[in-house]
């Protein structure tokens, strides 16, 4: 299962290993708690998206 992952560089969120933007290698981050407002939460729903879809379940 994919994390969403942090490029320490350019301080950008992303669900890839490396960081489309600068080509930095992405970390791990602890999750950070739920808003509506979070800059995540388009990551979140589309690794949710993505995972429904493998299932077949969208």
């Amino acid at each position: 299962m994919n994390k969403i992952k942090y490029c320490p560089k350019c301080k950008e969120y992303t669900l890839e290993e490396v960081c489309p933007r600068c080509g930095e290698k992405t970390v791990s981050r602890i999750p950070p708690r739920y808003s509506p407002k979070e800059e995540v939460a388009k990551y979140r729903r589309k690794l949710r998206r993505d995972i429904l879809k493998k299932e077949g379940l969208l």
